[in-house]
């Protein structure tokens, strides 16, 4: 299955792009608040599990799906399984890429619009009004322009560098964004942990209410954040390690990613829940928690808030575009195939479609805000429930079953690096019997709650 795809300049390149996918807002922005609102440590402790435990034989599969396959989240499949409905899961993570990226680049243009406002003085000092950074909050995000045009600012980046292809393009960027995002996300950690609410802060993260461990929305939000965070069945892996020669080795790269991902989540643990406890803050306080909270915190510190406010909302931003890039290449990867087009072409005509599909979740907050079309959600909170409660562990689900059973033993052990070796032997198993079983509860969980 050789053929001229463009193939990554090196390993780490792999790896960096990989784990930029798996690093950006779900390891910030959704982690700090589902963390907050499931207790903390209890959630983090059965969160690491999922990773370990179900993120990495999945993360396997699919890297091992995408490296035989040369070819995107569909067309590897039907390379594997010709004339099998197994191509399905393949669907399923495109269009939960487009789904994603639609209301992922609303927040982004949230998260960029912080970004320049620190970055020009907009946002060092207190905003007036009896609200404070809480009305400014829900006046930017309830403007039917406003939003949407940082989205679109936000979205062109992403282009701008998916456009220049896998070595030039992505691989370029992340080279640069992830050892930038490793360097700030430890010295604000660190910073965070001299501001008198560190013991609080580290209690809450890392001494479990035991209690917590009987509640059954806690395994579920863990399993959730885990898919989400690592870019699992939304065919972003499949993708990425379809740029793999065969030369390279699978078990250490997934190790390597996860490990990346899961420490970045605790070290943004640490930077935020020290700051919230020091100044009065509720951990618990939702999807608010990094732009309504945290700057209200940077103000409380004084003129140093102001570097540690644009470090933040840089580090936040820049997260979120390497989590976009692999996004946007899942759908551009599949549609150049599919229309026969050029990736210039491709991937404007494609980004261009997503910014558009995003629109109404940006709009959704405001003006919109009465259409509530998923159970009293608003439109972005509904995308969010679909794609990453429904439409990602039924990928997941159908992943594992592939490489689980549709291939043999042999081809496994073959696939997976690992040889036939005990360690084989057992990720073999695990990936047909409990990881199957754990994402088919979740999956059903989850959609009778629609």
């Amino acid at each position: 299955m050789v053929n001229n795809r463009e193939h990554w300049g090196s390993r780490w390149g792999f790896i960096l792009a990989a784990a930029g996918s798996a690093v950006g807002l779900g390891n910030i922005w959704r982690f700090s608040y589902v963390a907050g609102e499931n207790g903390g440590a209890a959630f983090l402790i059965i969160y690491v599990l999922c990773v370990i435990l179900i993120g990495f034989p999945v993360m396997m599969a699919e890297f091992m799906i995408g490296r035989r396959g040369q070819s995107d989240a569909v067309g590897s499949f039907q390379k594997l399984a010709p004339g099998k409905p197994w191509f399905i899961a393949g669907g399923l993570g495109v269009a939960a890429a487009f789904i994603i990226l639609s209301f992922y680049g609303v927040i982004a243009g949230w998260s960029l619009k912080y970004f320049f406002s620190y970055l020009t003085g907009g946002l060092w000092s207190t905003p007036p009004g009896e609200d404070g950074y809480a009305g400014y909050f829900v006046n930017f995000i309830t403007d039917p322009v406003e939003p949407v045009i940082w989205q679109a600012i936000f979205m062109a980046i992403t282009i701008g560098i998916v456009v220049f292809g896998v070595k030039k393009g992505i691989e370029k960027a992340n080279n640069i964004l992830m050892p930038a995002l490793a360097i700030l996300v430890v010295l604000l950690a660190l910073y965070s942990l001299t501001l008198g609410g560190a013991r609080e802060g580290l209690a809450f993260l890392f001494s479990p209410d035991w209690s917590a461990f009987t509640e059954p929305s806690v395994y579920l939000a863990a399993m959730g954040q885990a898919f989400f965070s690592l870019s699992l069945g939304m065919g972003a892996m499949i993708t990425y390690s379809s740029y793999l020669e065969q030369h390279h080795k699978l078990p250490g790269s997934a190790g390597t990613i996860i490990g990346f991902d899961t420490l970045f989540a605790i070290f943004a643990g640490v930077m935020i829940f020290p700051a919230v406890f020091a100044f009065g803050g509720e951990p618990n306080a939702g999807p608010g928690l990094v732009f309504i909270t945290l700057p209200d915190i940077f103000a409380s510190i004084g003129g140093f808030g102001i570097i540690v406010g644009i470090l933040f909302f840089f580090l936040l931003t820049a997260a979120a575009l390497s989590s976009a890039l692999s996004l946007l290449e899942v759908a551009v990867a599949y549609f150049i195939r599919k229309l026969s087009m050029n990736r210039r072409t491709t991937t404007l005509l494609i980004g261009t479609i997503i910014f558009l599909l995003g629109i109404p979740s940006s709009l959704g907050i405001g003006v919109l805000s009465g259409f509530t079309p998923l159970g009293g959600r608003d439109i972005l909170d509904s995308l969010d429930y679909i794609s990453g409660n429904i439409m990602l562990p039924l990928g997941g689900l159908i992943i594992a079953l592939f490489v689980g059973w549709a291939w043999s033993k042999q081809e496994v052990f073959k696939e997976s690096d690992l040889g036939d070796t005990p360690l084989a032997n057992a990720f073999l198993w695990i990936l047909r019997i409990p990881v199957p079983i754990f994402i088919a509860i979740v999956f059903i969980w989850m959609a009778s709650q629609l």
